[in-house]
């Protein structure tokens, strides 16, 4: 099969990256030809069907006038609609799987695929279809549902993206472009939610989700060996250093603690925590970490802690981390609690609650060697019964059958 994969990123910035190389390798080893789409941006992995790519345009440092300006491409990107529907005419993909796209690729895409006749799946990697700023998360951090019945102008109004009312109203705009011009329903055949949350979340907003809804947690490959290695004692936060991911209750937690704290990643809340190291001796901060690195990383870490504070759907930390056996430490939120069974596969605490996280790294840190090598193998199976790549190949072309349909 042909396969057209699409994503904004042709680099891996966050977990739904991951998964769109995840997929086009996937998809390879079982012999389909995928064709890639994108923006051209300096970071961009190698791809041959880059001379495709849109050109990269960042709105996010001009001010109001400016923006409303150059608003029209990031609502509606002509270039990408031109570039799509030539390679789409070079290369007669028979199936188009969507990852991130709205912004700089736009709805534009949509128009074309369904011109074309190419049928369309979507992997809803976040709630940017109900959520104009993507996260439900307002200026302040704080959870919000005000965008609900799509009154998209509290998003401008509550400056929820970075307290920045430029960008904040183009998003506004981009959620009324969707909800009067290029509805997604009415375009995109079938759309794969990462978690039985996230799924329900959109029903929630949108009954009309329910016929369309296919729920598929992300992948990756698993370790050949089964056998359960000894781990290390430091504890591991891998991932953006984003408030929304609740790295500064994890820093007042730890910053009580005598435990080994190992941060690998990057973000704007890295100067923060470097200079909170430098400080503390038992916490390391060692940037973004990719590729057998960040595998060895977490592979000898003795728990990876998730303190999310956002619906987080289905992280590809907590995939990884069972993957190598190693349990988890997470905020009960979003679809977190589908996939950590408490006291089996890792602990839940209460997300932005300091004080639990403090008594559940206690708790973790004083587990038996029994009781940790029965939790280790717990998430090894759990792994295997629903992370493993051969079941997501199998539901994923079953998928686009049924879209093909």
């Amino acid at each position: 099969m042909k396969i057209l994969q699409i994503n904004k990123h042709h680099f891996i910035k966050g977990g739904a990256d991951k998964v769109y190389f995840n997929t086009i390798s996937m998809l390879e080893k079982h012999g389909h030809e995928v064709v890639t789409f994108s923006t051209l941006r300096p970071e961009n992995y190698g791809s041959e069907y880059s001379g495709y790519f849109v050109p990269f345009v960042d709105n996010r440092n001009k001010n109001v006038l400016s923006n409303l300006f150059q608003a029209g491409h990031y609502l509606y990107n002509g270039n990408a609609s031109k570039n799509l529907k030539r390679l789409i005419e070079a290369f007669s993909p028979e199936i188009a799987h969507l990852h991130l796209f709205y912004g700089d690729l736009s709805s534009s895409i949509l128009r074309t695929l369904k011109q074309t006749g190419v049928p369309i799946v979507h992997s809803v990697h976040d709630y940017r279809l109900l959520c104009p700023a993507n996260s439900f998360l307002d200026s302040k951090n704080q959870i919000c549902e005000k965008c609900k019945n799509r009154v998209y102008f509290n998003c401008a109004s509550k400056r929820c993206l970075e307290g920045n009312f430029s960008f904040s109203s183009i998003l506004a705009l981009e959620g009324y472009t969707r909800k009067y011009l290029i509805d997604p329903l009415d375009y995109i055949d079938r759309f794969i939610f990462v978690s039985k949350f996230a799924e329900m979340k959109h029903i929630e907003f949108d009954q009309r989700y329910a016929g369309k809804a296919e729920q598929l947690y992300n992948f990756t490959d698993l370790e050949e060996k089964d056998a359960i290695g000894q781990k290390g004692r430091y504890f591991l936060f891998f991932g953006r250093l984003v408030k929304e991911k609740g790295v500064e209750t994890l820093l007042k937690a730890i910053s009580t603690l005598d435990v080994s704290l190992i941060i690998a990643g990057s973000g704007p809340g890295e100067n923060d925590v470097r200079k909170f190291a430098s400080e503390h001796k038992n916490v390391k901060l060692i940037g973004h970490q990719s590729g057998s690195e960040l595998k060895d990383l977490v592979k000898n870490a003795y728990f990876i802690i998730v303190p999310s504070e956002w619906y987080e759907n289905n992280p590809m930390t907590i995939i990884e981390a069972y993957a190598a056996g190693v349990p988890v430490i997470a905020s009960r939120i979003g679809g977190i609690p589908e996939i950590v069974a408490h006291e089996k596969t890792g602990f839940l605490f209460e997300p932005f609650d300091t004080s639990g996280l403090v008594k559940t790294i206690i708790r973790a840190a004083r587990i038996d060697l029994d009781n940790y090598a029965k939790m280790s193998q717990n998430c090894k199976e759990f792994a295997r019964l629903e992370f493993a790549s051969e079941i997501h190949y199998n539901q994923l072309m079953r998928i686009y059958l049924n879209a093909m349909k």
